[in-house]
């Protein structure tokens, strides 16, 4: 806000929102108070309509890790604790990931509230960024504490499993150790069990009681606890009466919790590799650099490397920075970043990349992005906000999880009565053993696991294929594009013109180039770099060139070793009456094939043409060919005139162009297609495409452009090549075809699940091993996305 006029419009606008009961903007403390309705608005409504009248909402973001999370209800639980919280924004919980990223107002509640208020609701959290690798060791030993608490579990319920197993008839060839039958033997060993081994979920399941909800602990806690507490009331009858039957459920606590801890086990070891994407992306860092200061060489942590420092590699060793080469040349394998195989040769004035390996020479690089700020740390960023993020599809599995506890609770209270009254009167035990399998089978875990496992394995392995998305939801919808408009230079074409063509008339070509070139090599002009370039890489030697003049819209007139030579368009031979009969013909066929044709005058007579094209990149045809068979229509949209963006299209295999085109126009071509019906993505690499890219319903940014478009877009293809278009489009089907497995497996598995319990034809161990195991492969099937080609 830069004036009154500023509070006022902001006051009025946000009046204008239904539900709205008052707002008073304060200009001086640049704050707004509001009251409002919440079921008529929300304050995320308001912080978008203040952006929509131009201004900005000061908000911050932080990642949280959590602990003590076990299913899908926890996590909902968790955000909608976090959105009660006055200044709140968004939150968003994500199970896979053990983490929270909240978006807060700073002014009206801390960092420290929000933490407070997850320990409240019964959980762990700390900041994530000050977790590192102590996140990853917690994960570890949490790990070696649940396979500890598996074994001892496991040996208490062997003997319980024994007894239970010789009640099979086809299984009573089976000796059975008497004591095994022993009711007070069997009391012995399923307390421990039940109270001690099990202890995580009566704690999980009264942090949700009291915070007025209910998880998979709920569920867990009432299963196994009917079950021990009906067989404790059982042994104590039979201990007034040693010669009474009794019924004992002892086995099916037992075994029931170490079913669940298997499964949870599976389940956090499955979980751990699914973020293997960013821990490869973490591992491709330095871990130290060597740099040189008060004129001493030293190696420190990368982390203590300072914006400006002067860094050393030497051959083989990774740069640590981003920079630029103030000394040395060398060979660099960019690889990691661009996935080309061949490296880049650097010298004095070229950037580097932190990661990058550098091949075969010494390089001395001022450091310029250190930290955060290197394009690796933003790449990370990237991957872990995608893969922390939440795509819309999960919003109905998140919305059935919050409901379906309570729901279940009801479903197995019925189950029992059913039994207990009409199908089996008075036979308390089997009506017992109905309710505990429907509690036990209808645990939501795999609902809750099915959307963010495959979004996480999906954007990871993304991101090794060199595409990054920048939230789930991109990925999500990505897979719905019918229209591709490719922008012509540095995305169709490389975006450096080189030199293609060399016709030398009554001269050698050799002799014919080496005058031009030396000619040209004082000359800044893109076409002059072009033809000085080609001219070295054919092994030409140049020489000094006098009298250089640059005559701007014409060319250049120099003297080499004695002779006049011109180069430039036709008004320049014109001007200086050099004969063209010879050259316009072939000029017209080279222009008519999109390329640049110069021409070249020695001492006052025309000696040759070359040309000069902006030649399409390798893939591109390739790329264009795969989308069409995809069923995509792809449109090449330039600034260029119509005859060179036809020539163009026609190599890269492309049949529609709209020619002549200005930066602004091309969001309005992206309107009118959106207009008709159809889902367009929008692919460049200059600052002249970011609106058109904001504008599409996906924007592509060519990894190779600038931070600019990188921003605007919604994806960055990193390789720089079209080529990543159709990976990423295929790893969005393939990412959406997985979640929609998993959804269906795990609606599937309950659906079916819950009847077949009540039905009676499931064991309460039965079901506890389906449920353990539903939730492993569930993230079993997710993580097959790492290994999507």
């Amino acid at each position: 806000m830069t004036c009154a006029a500023c509070a006022n419009r902001i006051e009025k606008g946000i009046r204008r929102l239904e539900g709205i009961q008052n707002a008073n903007v304060n200009f001086a403390l640049e704050r707004v108070d509001f009251t409002y309705d919440p079921h008529k608005v929300s304050p995320e409504a308001v912080g978008k309509k203040i952006v929509d009248l131009g201004y900005q909402v000061l908000t911050e973001k932080e990642e949280l890790s959590i602990a003590g999370m076990t299913c899908a209800a926890c996590a909902a639980r968790i955000e909608k604790g976090l959105r009660r919280l006055s200044g709140v924004l968004h939150a968003n919980v994500n199970l896979a990931l053990e983490s929270a990223t909240v978006e807060y107002n700073p002014a009206e509640v801390q960092l420290a509230d929000i933490i407070k208020k997850i320990e409240a609701l019964g959980y762990h959290a700390t900041e994530k960024a000050n977790t590192g690798g102590e996140q990853e060791e917690r994960k570890q030993k949490e790990i070696r504490r649940q396979t500890w608490k598996l074994i001892l579990s496991a040996v208490l319920s062997l003997p319980l499993i024994w007894s239970m197993i010789s009640h099979f008839r086809f299984l009573s060839f089976i000796w059975m150790p008497h004591l095994f039958m022993n009711p007070w033997f069997q009391l012995i060993l399923a307390t421990p069990v039940q109270f001690l081994i099990g202890r995580q979920f009566y704690i999980g399941a009264y942090k949700a009681l009291r915070n007025k909800s209910a998880n998979m602990d709920v569920l867990v806690a009432l299963g196994t606890s009917a079950a021990y507490f009906y067989s404790l009331y059982q042994v104590v009858l039979w201990s007034l009466d040693p010669h009474k039957t009794v019924e004992l459920y002892f086995e099916t606590s037992a075994i029931l919790i170490t079913l669940i801890l298997l499964g949870k086990l599976f389940e956090a070891k499955a979980k751990g590799r699914s973020s293997e994407a960013i821990k490869k992306l973490a591992g491709l860092k330095a871990k130290t650099a060597t740099v040189i200061r008060d004129g001493k060489e030293m190696q420190i942590p990368v982390e203590d490397v300072a914006a400006g420092d002067l860094v050393l590699v030497r051959p083989g060793e990774k740069i640590p920075v981003d920079g630029e080469v103030l000394e040395g040349r060398s060979a660099v394998d960019e690889s990691m970043l661009t996935g080309e195989s061949i490296p880049v040769e650097k010298a004095p004035g070229d950037q580097v990349i932190g990661a990058t390996i550098n091949k075969n020479g010494l390089l001395k690089i001022k450091a310029s992005r250190v930290g955060k700020e290197t394009a690796l740390a933003q790449i990370i960023k990237v991957v872990e906000e995608a893969q922390g993020s939440k795509a819309p599809i999960q919003r109905l599995a998140d919305t059935i999880s919050g409901i379906f506890v309570p729901i279940v609770v009801g479903i197995a209270l019925l189950t029992f009565l059913i039994w207990y009254f009409l199908v089996s009167p008075g036979h308390f035990g089997s009506a017992l053993e109905k309710m505990i399998a429907v509690l036990v089978i209808a645990c939501p875990c795999a609902l809750g696991l099915a959307t963010p496992t495959s979004i996480m394995a999906g954007s990871g392995r993304a991101a090794e294929l060199g595409v990054l998305f920048k939230g789930g939801e991109y990925l999500e919808t990505t897979h719905l594009i019918d229209t591709v408009i490719l922008d012509k230079t540095g995305t169709v074409t490389v975006g450096k013109p080189v030199l293609t063509d060399v016709i030398p008339f009554g001269v050698g070509e050799r002799d014919f180039l080496r005058l031009v070139a030396s000619a040209e090599n004082f000359s800044e002009h893109p076409l002059a770099e072009a033809i000085v370039a080609g001219a070295r890489e054919r092994g030409i030697a140049l020489v000094e060139a006098a009298d250089f003049e640059a005559i701007a819209g014409f060319g250049i007139k120099a003297r080499v070793e004695g002779r006049e030579v011109l180069v430039g368009t036709r008004r320049l031979m014109n001007q200086h009456e050099v004969e063209m009969a010879d050259g316009l013909k072939l000029a017209e066929r080279l222009e008519q094939e999109g390329k640049t044709a110069m021409f070249a005058a020695i001492d006052r007579k025309l000696c040759g043409v070359m040309a000069v094209a902006d030649e399409i990149k390798e893939t591109s045809r390739q790329a264009v060919y795969a989308l069409k068979e995809m069923g995509l229509d792809v449109i090449m949209i330039t600034g260029d005139n119509e005859r060179t963006a036809a020539a163009i299209a026609r190599q890269a295999g492309i049949e529609h162009v709209i020619a002549e085109v200005l930066p602004e126009g091309k969001a309005a071509e992206v309107k009118n297609l959106q207009k008709q019906g159809r889902k367009v993505a929008m692919v460049g690499d200059g600052i002249n495409d970011a609106p058109a890219l904001a504008t599409a319903d996906i924007g592509m940014a060519i990894g190779t452009g600038t931070d600019v478009v990188m921003e605007t877009a919604e994806i960055t293809l990193m390789r720089g090549d079209l080529t990543g278009i159709v990976d990423a489009i295929r790893m969005s089907k393939k990412t959406i075809s997985n979640i929609k497995q998993n959804l269906f497996w795990a609606f599937a598995y309950n659906t079916l699940g819950i009847p077949v319990a009540a039905a009676g034809f499931l064991a309460p161990w039965i079901a506890g091993s389906a449920m353990a195991f539903s939730s492993v492969t569930v993230v079993l099937n997710a993580l097959r996305l790492q290994r999507a080609k």
